[in-house]
């Protein structure tokens, strides 16, 4: 048996190796209410400014209002405390937390007035026609919707974490597709009944002293016992969790105590060490305990602890195993070594940091070929080389289809021909976006931005620029959304700055008064927007286009985008003297407060 100094030992290498996945892991518990609560202290923090918070006992008296039937009382106050927030907001029209325009503003405004739960009340009251009988309702509903949270989330969720830490016991790297585990293998609804009953087991036994100590060690293993096989029966995973803790109790205990130290500077620093370091501490050291636990019970032969059948949770396949069981993509690793020739100079730095291609059609898609390949055996690399744990090796198949992505094929070289197309396809969207959006808004038609053609240059620029300086990303989704807001947040900004500075202060739009804007020249509520239409554009909308593109012969290609980008220079030429200007472009009538009104 290790030693608590031995455990710890290993515990802090391992989290070394994985702390980014471990401390996301515990967050997230911590988020959720399964572990380490006490450790968002710091968050109860007050970092908004006063204004933010609308006040919480005018509020609460517009809900018990709804709820008592008063329904034009609750909702003459909630639209009294609206208006107040906007008339606020007109009087600072720069600042960054704008509450008087946009969607974002609506939201907050809605929950932090509390007029969302008042429409929803009253709804409620006017459909059952009893307000009584309208409280039950919500009063079990609310009820119903926070146990299923707990069961289907909560629950659950100290198996997934304990499942990424047993891995990285072995393993280099865990996927962040391990949050998925249980969802994949279809053990999610088995696994929340097992934690479920364990969890009822155990709060019948708090009706006792003894049992609220004891049990909770009796039990302690069961999230580790469901990780590993997600197919045991739960009573069998706690009888057998019972039966490995036995004469452990103490033991487990006292290495519980040995962190009274890092309880105690958790309390000084809010829970901020905690988050920080040592509950991922804990968990690591409690997985090599749980590890060690189930070494001691298989030499002991303790009934069940054949139900513990994952090896390679603990020890890596051999190499000849896994080539046996990937063989379809060891041989297709083989023949992707058969590389096409790859273009060199000034055509390799166009095609790998951005994505262009100097090169003719044929050559392209053979490139394009290769790439595909490396990207469906990217997933398999780590696998193959010992470095992840092997899912084909898993007890129970795992049902997950990976779906061929040959059909739209994102990791490609654009030819130049291809951007100048996309820029102007992305220009006309736009405009006739912002078109679109000005006629359900206001009711008319309007002619938007500089230019007097029927194109928005920022669409434009923005589509492409996501397609060449963020090339080096499409392969991570999460960073190319992130790196996309902050690409389109800087071309808007700046551009902003630009005709401002060019055309004597005039602005073509103005965000103040929206929530999280900066200067009213970008906002949050846009720059998701962005962001989102950004991915749609590098993982669909552009790949497809170019399909599209590619089908045009190439000196009808050439003419058509040598028109197009004389007529847009002619545009630009005349507009840098006579831009477009005028009511809806440059000039804005914004009526908030009847907006407001009408909710």
């Amino acid at each position: 048996m290790k030693t608590r100094k031995e455990l710890k030992r290993k515990a802090r290498k391992n989290l070394k190796r994985h702390y980014p996945i471990f401390m996301v892991v515990c967050v997230i518990a911590a988020f959720i209410g399964t572990e380490f609560i006490s450790s968002l202290n710091f968050t109860q923090i007050k970092t908004f400014p006063e204004s933010i918070i609308t006040e919480p006992e005018r509020v609460d008296q517009a809900v018990q209002d709804a709820l008592n039937g008063k329904t034009e009382k609750s909702r003459k106050t909630t639209k009294e405390l609206k208006k107040e927030i906007i008339e606020e907001d007109e009087k600072n029209q720069t600042k960054v937390l704008g509450r008087s325009r946009g969607i974002f503003a609506m939201i907050v405004n809605a929950f932090s007035t509390g007029s969302i739960y008042v429409t929803f009340i009253t709804g409620m009251n006017s459909i059952i026609g009893h307000p009584n009988i309208t409280s039950i309702i919500l009063i079990g509903a609310s009820l119903l919707l926070s146990f299923l949270l707990w069961f289907f989330l909560g629950n659950m969720y100290q198996v997934i974490s304990r499942r990424i830490f047993l891995e990285g016991r072995v393993y280099q790297k865990v996927p962040m597709q391990r949050f998925l585990f249980l969802l994949r293998i279809k053990r999610w609804n088995k696994t929340a009944w097992t934690m479920f009953v364990t969890s009822a087991f155990y709060s019948l036994w708090c009706l006792t002293i003894v049992g609220i100590v004891v049990k909770r060690y009796s039990y302690i293993l069961v999230p580790y016992i469901v990780a590993e096989n997600p197919n045991i029966k739960t009573l069998d995973a706690i009888n057998l969790s019972r039966r490995m803790m036995h004469g452990h109790k103490w033991e487990c205990f006292k290495l519980e105590l040995s962190y009274i130290g890092w309880m105690i500077l958790g309390i000084l620093t809010l829970g901020v060490s905690e988050i920080l370091y040592s509950n991922p501490y804990k968990v690591a050291t409690m997985t090599e305990y749980f590890a060690t636990l189930r070494s001691l019970a298989k030499t002991e032969k303790i009934p069940g602890i054949e139900k513990l059948n994952d090896t390679y949770l603990y020890e890596k396949a051999t190499k000849e195993q896994l080539e046996e069981e990937y063989k379809d993509v060891m041989e297709v690793l083989k023949k992707s070594q058969e590389k096409v020739k790859n273009p060199q100079g000034i055509k390799k730095v166009l095609a790998e940091f951005f994505g262009i291609s100097l090169s003719d059609t044929k050559e392209r898609e053979k490139i394009e070929q290769e790439e595909r390949k490396a990207q469906r055996l990217e997933i398999f690399k780590n696998v193959i080389h010992g470095k992840e744990y092997p899912m084909r090796l898993f007890t129970i198949p795992e049902k997950h289809q990976r779906q061929k992505l040959d059909t739209i094929n994102y990791m490609r070289r654009y030819s130049i021909w291809s951007l100048i197309t996309m820029f102007f396809i992305f220009a006309v969207i736009g405009w006739c976006w912002e078109v679109m959006l000005h006629i359900i808004v206001d009711g008319e038609f309007v002619k938007r931005g500089v230019l007097h053609g029927p194109w928005l240059p920022i669409y434009g620029y923005g589509g492409v620029l996501i397609l060449i300086l963020l090339n080096k990303f499409r392969s991570k989704p999460l960073v190319q959304f992130i790196t996309i807001i902050i690409l389109c947040g800087t071309i808007e900004y700046f551009t902003s700055v630009y005709l401002e500075y060019v055309y004597n202060g005039q602005k073509w739009w103005d965000y103040s008064g929206y929530f999280l804007n900066l200067h009213g020249r970008i906002c949050a509520e846009g720059l998701l927007v962005f962001g989102l239409g950004g991915i749609a554009d590098v993982y669909i909308i552009a790949p497809l286009l170019d399909n599209f593109i590619q089908k045009i012969s190439h000196k009808k290609l050439i003419t058509i985008c040598c028109i197009l980008l004389s007529l847009f220079i002619l545009d630009n030429i005349y507009s840098r003297k006579s831009p477009n200007t005028g009511q809806g472009i440059t000039n804005y009538q914004i009526i908030i407060l009847k907006e407001y009104e009408k909710t």
